[in-house]
Formats: C-alpha cells, structure tokens, sequence
C-alpha cells in the first residue's frame, strides 16, 4: 500500500514539474496559495519522501506484483 501512495505522488509531482516545464504554471501553488504556503511545501515534502522511498524499488529483488502470486 505504501508503494502505490509513493507511486501516486511521483505521479502528481512529475506531472507538476511537466507544467512548470512547459507552461510556467506550478498546480500545487496555484491550488494551495503559493509556493511559500503551508500546504503546498507539505506537498513538495511529501514528493520528496515519495521519491526517496521509491529509491528503493531500483534495489528489490521482486516487485510487489511478483511476491504476491
């Protein structure tokens, strides 16, 4: 469960960093009062976490798919 919340919010953050590449537009900010607000470093905290987590994933013998069946 924790992989796909991981996942999840690589998705949302990857797709974040797409818009600011291409149209200058941060979603979370604008969502959430700015790059500065609360809320939205909350988010950046926890992409960040996300992503750090998912380090792992490059250093697992068997993806989750796998050990299951």
């Amino acid at each position: 469960m924790l992989d796909k919340i991981a996942l999840t919010l690589l998705v949302i953050g990857g797709l974040n960093w797409g818009l600011v590449g291409i149209f200058s537009f941060d979603l979370v900010a604008w969502l959430f009062g700015g790059t500065g607000a609360i809320l939205s470093r909350v988010v950046y905290v926890l992409v960040a976490l996300s992503a750090i987590w998912c380090i792992t994933f490059l250093f697992r013998e068997h993806s989750p798919a796998e050990s299951r069946g």
